[in-house]
């Protein structure tokens, strides 16, 4: 017997079952019933270690604990809106004619959209238009880089400062006020319009895994 049938025959002897299996060498089939491998419990390995891998999401409470605003040495009345509030200036600019960043902050995505005082669109930016796919799209590092693509948008078009109106309770709910704010966007206000019901639909069953 020569050496390379001797090396073929010392592999065949060390593979296991399961990388004989995966190799296509045998058919699951052909394999005894003590080393027959269920599909099913492979696919939810799978899919245990897909969850696992997945990043932690918050619910959008994470930022809101890192304000640099301190609200105990401000006074009340320079925080809330008031019947002046739509005549006060900001680089010159009447407040109620600043641009307005809408943002809706769902948990897969982060949609942003700038528009001026009449509701012209002037930016557009999305969680996926800027390469982040599947669950990736719903964390608060997605939606903070959307923000600033789409400041450097709004800044070509000579947006400097603008209102913030938010909606929704997603991850990205502060990261894209952050995000704005990194970019050089200077923020007049934030508005919560998350709409609330006081009469909630029934939850959906829980999902086993």
């Amino acid at each position: 017997m020569n050496l390379p049938m001797l090396i073929r025959q010392f592999r065949a002897i060390a593979l296991t079952p399961q990388m004989c299996l995966e190799s296509g060498r045998i058919s699951q089939q052909c394999m005894p019933s003590c080393y027959r491998l269920d599909s099913r419990r492979w696919k939810s390995e799978d899919r245990r270690v897909l969850i696992q891998s997945t990043p932690v999401k918050d619910m959008g409470t994470q930022g809101e604990k890192q304000l640099d605003v301190d609200l105990v040495n401000v006074s009340k009345e320079n925080v809330y809106p008031d019947a002046d509030t739509p005549n006060l200036l900001f680089d010159g600019v009447r407040f109620a004619d600043l641009p307005i960043c809408h943002i809706k902050a769902s948990k897969n995505n982060t949609i942003m959209l700038i528009t001026n005082a009449v509701g012209t669109q002037i930016a557009y930016r999305s969680c996926g238009m800027d390469g982040f796919k599947n669950t990736r799209k719903g964390t608060n590092i997605a939606a903070q880089t959307t923000a600033v693509a789409i400041s450097g948008l709004a800044k070509e078009k000579g947006v400097s400062t603008l209102r913030v109106k938010v909606q929704g309770l997603g991850p990205g709910r502060m990261s894209a006020v952050k995000g704005l704010q990194m970019a050089g966007i200077k923020v007049a206000s934030v508005t919560d319009c998350t709409p609330i019901s006081f009469t909630p639909p029934r939850p959906r069953k829980a999902r086993r895994l």
